[in-house]
């Protein structure tokens, strides 16, 4: 039994801004979840030509003006956006709010691949002069560059820096939140995880090159996590930041809160460049319930890593049989059956996406999935259509990414 953590050490999430390919807010993105809405489609990338891509449509000029649109990246677009999304709906009186006690904390799988393409594609335009390669280059393409625009845009004078965890990333960015929390470095965290990956064709070849690019006639079928005939994955962009705040100062301005983040855990393969390890997966989901100081049959929805590929796929559902087992209480769905893998935000948006479940009670379904794959068989695995529950007090939610880095939050419903 862990004893129960003082106010100042309890961190709760009370805002949440994204962009999905199926959503360009929560409420939005859950209906979506629930209907069954894909937001996969047809794009045009260079060299390869068509191919399927989760693509998100917001307001790149809301919160940015077009000489920043034009300046920064897609990336940091997309975070100024979940930025103040956030902390609007966090309720913060955010011009008169100290900005130096606020820190930004987001994941990424890659960035600066975007941008250095596009400037090599159009340096041949010119016979490769470098007078025009643009200025602009180098703070487009360092490695704080999305964390960095929104401390630009929002003024936050704390720290801010982008966590490399490939596809572990957007819940090791809320992982990095709470903990800066814990240890009193900021009064406010702004963190999660952003992608950009659609925007450059590398990402494509080189899992077209590894037979790992899905393929389908009806692009909102191509993403099939768990499904026999699933052919890969399908890339997404988006992006997801969470207002975390420790549970005594979100008390004192009465917001409301979407969960308190009971537990989580971050371990490494060891192993290999792209094979994920059950038993590492595994261990990584124990060291989170023992932090939470919850057994298995306590969570109520587990939201899985599942890519749609064949190797990850079936060493997760290997790792969540030795943990979970079969306890005939614990759900699982996939939320890249709707919108694809949106890399470093994957993790991040798959947990938005579950939390109003404390609420509305209700399991969203892993779609596409006509004739499960053996190895993939989980029970509780809700597919197709969503599934209601008498409550839902803790939900889990995986991340794996590439080179072995496994990340878990566990969530918990606000209990006061």
């Amino acid at each position: 039994m862990i004893a129960p953590r003082p106010d100042h050490q309890r961190i709760v999430i009370t805002g949440i801004g994204l962009t999905a390919p199926n959503g360009n807010d929560l409420a939005t993105f859950r209906q979506s979840l629930l209907a069954g809405r894909s937001g996969v489609t047809r794009f045009e990338t260079r060299y390869l030509g068509s191919t399927l891509a989760g693509v998100c449509h917001f307001d790149e000029l809301r919160y940015q003006g077009r000489k920043e649109v034009r300046r920064g990246t897609r990336a940091g677009s997309i975070a100024v956006h979940c930025a103040n999304e956030a902390v609007g709906d966090a309720g913060l009186d955010w011009p008169n709010f100290d900005k130096s006690v606020a820190g930004i904390y987001v994941g990424v799988t890659e960035h600066g691949n975007v941008e250095t393409e596009n400037e090599i594609h159009l340096l041949k335009e010119f016979g490769y002069d470098t007078q025009f390669w643009s200025h602009h280059h180098n703070a487009r393409t360092v490695a704080n560059n999305p964390a960095g625009e929104v401390s630009l845009n929002l003024g936050v004078t704390g720290p801010h820096y982008t966590l490399g965890a490939a596809c572990a990333a957007g819940n090791a960015g809320l992982i990095q939140g709470v903990q800066m929390l814990r240890l009193g470095e900021v009064d406010l965290a702004i963190c999660g995880g952003v992608s950009e990956s659609i925007h450059t064709f590398g990402i494509f070849a080189s899992f077209h090159s590894q037979g790992a690019l899905a393929r389908h006639e009806d692009p909102t079928k191509a993403s099939r996590p768990f499904d026999a005939d699933r052919t890969g994955i399908v890339v997404a962009e988006g992006g997801c930041l969470f207002v975390l705040e420790r549970l005594d100062d979100a008390r004192a301005r009465n917001a409301k809160i979407y969960g308190e983040v009971a537990g989580y855990g971050m371990n490494s393969d060891a192993r290999d460049f792209v094979l994920p390890h059950a038993d590492r997966q595994a261990e990584c989901m124990d060291l989170a319930l023992r932090r939470a100081g919850l057994a298995p049959h306590e969570i109520d929805i587990v939201s899985t890593h599942a890519t749609g590929t064949a190797s990850g796929d079936t060493q997760e559902c290997l790792a969540l049989r030795q943990v979970f087992g079969a306890n005939g209480h614990t759900l699982f769905n996939n939320t890249k059956s709707f919108i694809g893998h949106a890399m470093g935000a994957a993790g991040a948006l798959e947990l938005a996406g579950n939390l109003p479940a404390f609420h509305d009670r209700m399991c969203h379904a892993t779609i596409n999935l006509d004739r499960v794959d053996p190895d993939c068989a989980l029970a509780g695995l809700v597919a197709n259509e969503p599934r209601e529950l008498a409550g839902v007090e803790a939900i889990l939610n995986n991340s794996f990414g590439m080179l072995g880095i496994n990340s878990v939050v566990i969530v918990k419903k606000f209990q006061g």
